[in-house]
């Protein structure tokens, strides 16, 4: 096996987040982890409720692990959150994890091992959940492309990351600029430039994070505010080489019309598109490899 190198987790926190959900998204990406954190970095984006500061106070005292709170004066939104706590990170290697979400305890020990292998950027499958009064409920799996070849060609059309599963290395993000603000599609702007730097890239298809989804989730992946987003990150790719004017009419057209189709059609397209994603083989290449996607492969007829 591998060493297995030191590593920041990055958590945002902001006035949105629930304190129970924080204290429990904690515990379960450090104290229940088989391969526990060296560090943890806790941004406060902004002023928060009086149960998080007591939250974010109680895992002050009890850390099991060093941890490092930056807080922002006010909210400034996912990009900059993330990229004070990345500054604020002693190790190269950083986990990225939501302060309403729930890491399995195997996952760092499964995503150590491959970033140990020489893969700079790692995600994973998740599996989505809601609490009701009877319980936790598990809901659709996603699952990613795993090879760099599978996961160069997805970027096109889809995000092929599950950002709230990344482990990056430091010096990746850096070199392909760090996360830019780009409406709230930052981590799919950041991946893409990342993938188009030549950055070694997998997933594992295994759920390693069960994702929290709430009664208004489908409603807030489409709307007028999503549309300009999508728009401001298609643009980005056509200009920066990253999608062909081909590409960057389809992706508007399809993906543009998902944002503002009401919201029963939307949850059906999104459950469709998730279940051929579930059909993947799961391929992990033996070796790192460059994951280039740039416009000389769009030719390939998969982008189609």
């Amino acid at each position: 096996m591998n060493h297995r190198p030191p590593f920041s987790l990055l958590m945002p926190v902001y006035h949105g987040d629930d304190a129970g959900f924080l204290l429990r998204a904690y515990r379960s990406s450090v104290l229940d982890q088989t391969v526990k954190p060296s560090e943890v970095v806790l941004v406060q984006d902004g002023p928060v409720s009086a149960q998080l500061v007591s939250a974010i106070a109680e895992l002050d005292r009890n850390s099991p692990v060093p941890l490092r709170i930056v807080i922002l004066p006010e909210n400034r939104g996912l990009a900059e959150a993330l990229t004070a706590g990345l500054a604020e990170c002693r190790y190269d290697v950083v986990a990225r994890m939501d302060a309403d979400d729930v890491s399995e305890p195997h996952r760092f020990e499964v995503q150590l091992d491959l970033i140990a292998r020489g893969f700079e950027l790692v995600g994973s499958g998740l599996h989505e959940f809601s609490e009701t009064a009877e319980g936790e409920r598990l809901g659709i799996r996603r699952i990613p492309p795993t090879h760099p070849d599978e996961i160069a060609r997805y970027a096109r059309f889809h995000d092929p990351f599950n950002h709230p599963t990344v482990v990056y290395t430091k010096s990746a993000v850096e070199r392909a600029g760090g996360y830019r603000p780009m409406g709230m599609m930052e981590d799919y702007w950041l991946f893409a430039r990342m993938l188009a730097a030549g950055v070694r890239a997998v997933n594992s298809p295994e759920p390693l994070v069960r994702y929290r989804i709430s009664s208004g989730a489908y409603k807030r992946r489409g709307g007028i505010r999503l549309l300009r987003s999508e728009w401001m990150l298609q643009r980005a790719f056509l200009r920066s080489g990253f999608t062909t004017p081909r590409q960057f009419l389809r992706n508007v057209l399809l993906r543009g019309t998902y944002r503002l189709v009401p919201e029963v059609i939307r949850r059906r397209a999104y459950r469709a598109i998730i279940t051929q994603d579930e059909s993947r083989s799961g391929r992990i290449p033996d070796r790192p490899q460059p994951t280039v996607a740039t416009v000389e492969d769009s030719s390939r007829p998969a982008d189609d």
